[in-house]
């Protein structure tokens, strides 16, 4: 078999100090409503702005939160955060996003809520060029008036190594949508972790595919990745049906040639969670798909087909399956990309469609009741762990996919040896470590 051809980079948008530098002045600014934006404007380097609870609208001409032109730097990025006491809420205003970024770089914006109101403007929006951009423990709700209304949205300019962890987006017309649906502005190298998404119309989340772009807009050039790890994805109310449904998850292809064309994803961890019409996952491009959880009652799991680009190396490994239709399709080609299926626990009415496929123990999915210990429930708290003698197996080689970040891991973050197929390295002898539910996923 052959390897996924992109690189692992890192993607830290808080990067260390070097030992021995010196450390310039750091400043912690207090704010509330009546005077952030006059504040906002004026930070630096290694700045915090700490906001006071309440409630902020901005101004006219800059309400919610306009991120222009900040810099900060690996060392010292600017942070702007709520309180750790109290709510910081940013309001959205018709005709305008709430949270706009443009023309910055290394900032972090942490621990506040968004209300939209549902009067059209997305939650937040990179509306001009920034990279090493982090948002972090974000709520946002009330983005849900259409389906194209989006929480996190990088539709209008290129984005690189963003950070999205620990946020919660409810009822959006579309939880993030990354990039631009003609495959301009690309979306590269970036982090999406811990967040929970949920209820949304369309999408939990999109990356669109990418046309080849320019070496001078500034992303990265060599091969890099984007990560999709120990999120939780639901789409069990609130989806659009007919031609609008979505999938939870949809990645979208790497430029046919030049800059980013070697690029790909790493989704491992993460919890799908029902899908009323569409497949909990849909793909494209470079993919590598292991250790994810996905139960869906009414369609298809792992859906891997050409959407506006094509299928390349893919490579799904030691995920658990239970769904109604069939648990995972990976399209065939001529090509001489790699695609395969190996060391997953699938039960579906079809289990599995795929030309490579090897050691996966499959079984229809109403056997799953009788096989796992708690294979459905109405309110997502269940346990895909098998129950002890089931899913055993000879202890498989699993080197080609080693350097996948965290591949010897299963979904609970144990040590994988692979004598057990699916997403658990353990069965249900050792407690989980996490007691799956539509919750945002910890750390560990």
């Amino acid at each position: 078999m052959l390897l996924l051809a992109f690189a692992m980079a890192a993607h830290a948008a808080d990067g260390p100090v070097r030992s021995g530098s010196a450390r310039p002045a750091v400043r912690v600014i207090d704010a509330g409503p009546a005077d952030y934006l006059a504040k906002l404007a004026a930070l630096k380097a290694g700045d915090t702005l700490r906001l006071a609870p309440g409630i902020y609208e901005g101004a006219r001409g800059a309400p919610g939160l306009p991120v222009y032109g900040l810099h900060g730097t690996a060392e010292l990025p600017i942070t702007i955060t709520g309180p750790e006491a109290g709510k910081a809420v940013f309001l959205g205003v018709r005709e305008h996003n709430t949270v706009r970024i443009a023309n910055s770089s290394h900032v972090v914006l942490r621990n506040f809520e968004i209300d939209g109101r549902d009067l059209g403007g997305d939650g937040v929006n990179g509306q001009g060029p920034s990279h090493h951009m982090t948002l972090d423990g974000l709520t946002i709700r009330g983005v849900g008036d259409e389906q194209g209304t989006v929480g996190i949205s990088t539709n209008r300019a290129p984005a690189w190594n963003w950070t999205i962890r620990r946020c919660t987006i409810t009822g959006a017309g579309t939880g993030m949508y990354l990039g631009h649906s003609d495959g301009r502005h690309p979306f590269v190298a970036g982090v999406i972790e811990h967040n929970l998404v949920r209820d949304t119309r369309g999408y939990n989340v999109q990356i669109k595919h990418q046309r080849p772009w320019a070496s001078g807009i500034g992303a990265p050039t060599t091969p890099t990745r984007t990560v999709i790890r120990h999120n939780v994805f639901v789409k069990q109310a609130n989806a659009s049906r007919g031609t609008m449904a979505r999938p939870n998850l949809l990645v979208g292809d790497v430029p046919a040639s030049g800059p980013g064309s070697a690029n790909g994803y790493e989704i491992y961890g993460n919890y799908f969670f029902q899908n009323p019409t569409e497949a909990l996952f849909q793909g494209e491009g470079n993919i590598a798909f292991y250790a994810n959880l996905l139960v869906n009652d009414a369609g298809p799991g792992v859906v891997i087909q050409p959407h506006n680009g094509r299928v390349r190396d893919v490579h799904v490994f030691g995920n658990t399956i239970v769904t109604a239709g069939t648990g995972i399709s990976i399209a065939a080609s001529d090509a001489l990309d790699e695609r395969m299926a190996v060391a997953n626990l699938v039960y579906a009415a079809t289990p599995i469609v795929a030309a490579h496929q090897e050691a996966n123990f499959v079984a229809h999915h109403e056997q799953a009741s009788r096989d796992l210990v708690r294979a459905k429930d109405d309110d997502g708290n269940i346990d895909l762990r098998a129950r002890p003698g089931v899913a055993a197996g000879p202890v498989l080689d699993m080197h080609e996919v080693a350097s996948f970040t965290d591949s010897d891991r299963d979904f609970d973050g144990r040590v994988r040896d692979w004598r057990l197929r699916g997403a658990y390295a353990t069965d249900a002898t050792r407690p989980a470590r996490w007691r799956t539910r539509l919750a945002i996923k910890p750390e560990r």
